[in-house]
């Protein structure tokens, strides 16, 4: 696209205004073009990101449908009596999952965060969970414990809790395993 531009030369101010008008004016197409392009490639990486996430919950949708999905959650409260270093999941007596934790995580899980532990399916009717906790007890020493919750898996998704507290009667961590309704 070649553009023409016939500009008046005079003296003063009015012919350097209408010389700038003029070269805004051959220049002003071309700067458009680069800031709708820029403003459709944003436009596109944000659809792109929207697509993702729609595709990100249909898998999980297809993976974990909710008539079999089960989902189990870890919460450390206060932290002084108890040292994570691992925990060890079973349904049914198989293990499904294990995770060792590094100093950070588990300060994270100190500090009030949440983790899921694991995300799966479940057949439907009574099942049982076991989780195993592994780490570092008062005067540290080493610290074996275990909490069992049994449960009945209906149709809607299940999710289980798991706590660990300090019991400062005892100076004795606590652990349990709780179906979130």
């Amino acid at each position: 696209m070649k553009q023409s531009v016939g500009v008046c030369l005079g003296s003063g101010r009015r012919a350097a205004a209408g010389l700038v008008v003029a070269l805004l004016a051959v220049s002003s197409p071309v700067m458009a073009e680069d800031t709708s392009l820029a403003g459709d490639l944003g436009q596109m990486k944000l659809d792109m990101a929207e697509l993702k996430r729609d595709l990100v919950i249909l898998e999980e949708d297809l993976l974990f449908p909710a008539s079999s999905q089960m989902s189990v959650y870890l919460a450390v409260d206060v932290g002084e009596f108890f040292q994570l270093d691992s925990v060890t999941l079973e349904l049914n007596g198989k293990q499904i999952a294990h995770h060792l934790y590094t100093e950070r995580q588990a300060d994270a899980l100190v500090r009030g965060g949440v983790q899921r532990v694991y995300l799966g399916n479940v057949k439907q009717g009574d099942n049982q969970l076991t989780a195993y906790f592994v780490g570092r007890g008062p005067e540290g020493r080493d610290f074996r414990r275990a909490t069992s919750v049994d449960f009945e898996k209906a149709f809607e998704p299940t999710f289980i809790q798991l706590n660990i507290a300090d019991a400062t009667a005892s100076h004795q961590p606590d652990f349990s395993a709780t179906v979130v309704e």
